[in-house]
């Protein structure tokens, strides 16, 4: 078994989209609208097979999660970049393009070399080996 896709409501859709097309090498698919719902949706593919749907649709309302107080659900996604130079290698090119990096690469104590930036919406976005 594995995670088939994982989904985000948007603010932005399209900021969302060029995000992790430019950062992650998504490939995305064509913008999905349903007029009777007011939604509107992407898929974005990644190499590996998983996939990240981005959704909008203007009835949903704030979470809580916010990028010192976090709440039960969701915490983050992770990404493997296949080296610690590439870890820190896309990390640095998110902080120099205004992204917020809330830990810098490391050894975490479980082994794992990591660090943990937002997406434009505060998202968190585990970056790993």
């Amino acid at each position: 078994m594995k995670i088939e896709h994982v989904a985000i409501w948007c603010r932005d859709l399209e900021v969302m989209r060029s995000f992790y097309i430019s950062y992650f090498n998504a490939v995305s698919n064509e913008l999905y609208i349903n007029e009777k719902k007011q939604y509107r949706s992407y898929f974005l593919s990644f190499e590996s097979g998983a996939r990240l749907e981005l959704m909008q649709m203007h009835s949903v309302t704030e979470n809580l999660n916010g990028t010192g107080t976090q709440y039960f659900g969701l915490n983050h996604f992770a990404f493997s970049t296949g080296s610690k130079e590439s870890v820190d290698e896309l990390t640095r090119r998110l902080s120099e393009a205004g992204f917020q990096v809330v830990g810098a690469p490391r050894t975490t104590g479980d082994g794992y070399y990591e660090s943990v930036v937002l997406d434009p919406e505060n998202n968190r976005i585990e970056i790993t080996i």
